[in-house]
């Protein structure tokens, strides 16, 4: 398998972690938090592109088995690449909530699923950089 090249997982994975902690510090402050999910929909998005390019090109997964994110999600949970299928379909579910319309609720909702994401994708990177 070629080496992942995840400089820029890695950078997104840090920028939403400042995001995060500037929202934590001025949780009023409606830019920030905007802030914060912007890096999260970005730095999800990078994620599942990185763990499908994995899946494929690594471990040699039929690209026939991934036909959704659901499904991505669900065979690196079987492959035990990440820990919780459910989890990551419901990271994924409140990043497009963010697409459809804008209010503060669903801002707060999807902030508050970032920050159970945070964990979830440093997971992620550890286990890249060991296949790496």
């Amino acid at each position: 398998m070629s080496s992942l090249e995840l400089e820029p997982l890695e950078k997104a994975v840090v920028q939403l972690e400042v995001g995060i902690n500037l929202v934590q510090q001025d949780p009023d402050n409606e830019l920030l938090l905007d802030g914060a999910i912007q890096r999260f929909e970005y730095t999800i998005d990078l994620s599942w592109k990185f763990l499908q390019r994995y899946l494929i090109n690594g471990l040699q997964v039929e690209q026939s088995v991934i036909r959704s994110k659901k499904d991505l999600f669900r065979e690196a949970a079987r492959l035990e690449i990440i820990d919780d299928a459910e989890s990551w379909i419901s990271h994924y579910e409140a990043r497009n909530a963010t697409s459809h319309n804008y209010n503060h609720e669903i801002a707060s909702r999807v902030y508050a699923q970032a920050k159970l994401f945070l964990p979830d994708v440093k997971e992620l990177m550890e286990v890249l950089k060991g296949a790496n």
